[in-house]
């Protein structure tokens, strides 16, 4: 059924497709259709972060930005959603067009540049979700704040989102926003994150309950550059690593026409760079902090490998474009006997 729908939308602009389906999504979640999506089996939870999730297998941040469509996304066997980027300000984000589908490599380039709703649409929408799952808010800062004070644009939706979601990912590492990835390094990723982690300390003290503050990064990083974030991150006492987000590398689709297009490579072609980031981390780490692996998922046993380099928990995106539901399916079976194969052999 979806290898058809797929079949229709892939005839729309990109975008267009991309802004229907999320409306389709929607209106099925008012309608109260999301029981219909997925017919998972029971499966065993995973315990990262202090939080407890249905599954290893969750949707990534950047398909559902404004938090419109997330229940019934996540009624398709999500263990857990990322909703975002969100800014504090809404903004439209980089000149159209800035999707393109590379079906070919199954791949997508985007330059969609945070382009969303603003955080107080975003919590208006996740105030009274009923989303069983874990509801990650993924976070920005705005085009037009300088990168010397973004910090103050992260702390505002940091602050703005805390009482309803479960978690928070700080989002440092998009390509599309400029001078965005500066953030990764040195004093300038400790100046961002200490008052993100003071925000998440104080608001537990003050209301008892602890969101987990997890921080994504890229992958056009040399192993060193890794390792040097990673210490950062420890020190800083955040949560969890998100590896990682989309790539500049056009390595492997130098022979596609629309490889030349500026933006974020996600798809299959980043597959292999993302899980030796989560390698290159868990070997460095020695379980100092949780990873989460992302890019270029496209088949379960893709989620067992980045399971296998050292993650905890996965996140896809782009195989979701191509695939739907039956990777979502895939996916979640292949990490559940991988996790309870560990069991049974301790």
């Amino acid at each position: 059924m979806y290898q058809f729908a797929r079949s229709l939308l892939f005839k729309l602009d990109p975008e267009v497709s991309h802004e229907l389906s999320l409306d389709m999504l929607a209106a099925s979640s008012r309608l109260g259709l999301n029981k219909l999506f997925a017919d998972l089996p029971n499966t065993k939870p995973v315990d990262l972060m202090g939080l407890r999730f249905p599954n290893a297998v969750g949707l990534a941040a950047g398909l559902d930005k404004n938090a419109d469509a997330f229940e019934a996304l996540g009624a398709m066997g999500f263990g857990f959603v990322e909703v975002g980027t969100v800014t504090p300000r809404g903004q439209a984000g980089n000149p159209k067009p800035r999707l393109f589908r590379l079906p070919e490599h199954q791949a997508i380039i985007n330059r969609m540049g945070f382009n969303n709703k603003g955080v107080d649409h975003l919590v208006s929408r996740i105030k009274k979700h009923k989303y069983p799952g874990i509801l990650g808010v993924n976070i920005g800062k705005n085009l037009t704040t300088s990168v010397e004070d973004a910090a103050a644009d992260y702390l505002a939706c940091l602050e703005a989102v805390m009482p309803y979601a479960d978690y928070v990912t700080a989002n440092i590492s998009s390509p599309n926003t400029p001078g965005l990835r500066s953030l990764q390094f040195g004093e300038s990723l400790a100046e961002l994150i200490s008052p993100l982690v003071s925000a998440r300390d104080r608001f537990q003290e003050e209301h008892g309950k602890c969101v987990p503050l997890a921080v994504k990064i890229a992958p056009d990083m040399s192993d060193d550059e890794i390792k040097l974030v990673a210490d950062t991150l420890v020190e800083q006492k955040v949560d969890a690593i998100i590896a990682t987000n989309t790539t500049l590398s056009r390595d492997a689709v130098t022979d596609h026409p629309l490889s030349e297009e500026a933006g974020g490579l996600s798809g299959a072609p980043l597959n292999e760079a993302s899980t030796h980031v989560v390698y290159v981390l868990a070997e460095h780490l020695k379980d100092a902090l949780p990873i989460i692996g992302v890019g270029g998922i496209s088949t379960g046993a893709d989620a067992v490998e980045k399971l296998q380099a050292g993650a905890s928990l996965v996140q896809i995106y782009s195989g979701f474009i191509y695939r739907g539901p039956e990777l979502v399916k895939e996916a979640v079976a292949s990490t559940d006997a991988y996790y309870r194969e560990l069991d049974l052999n301790k």
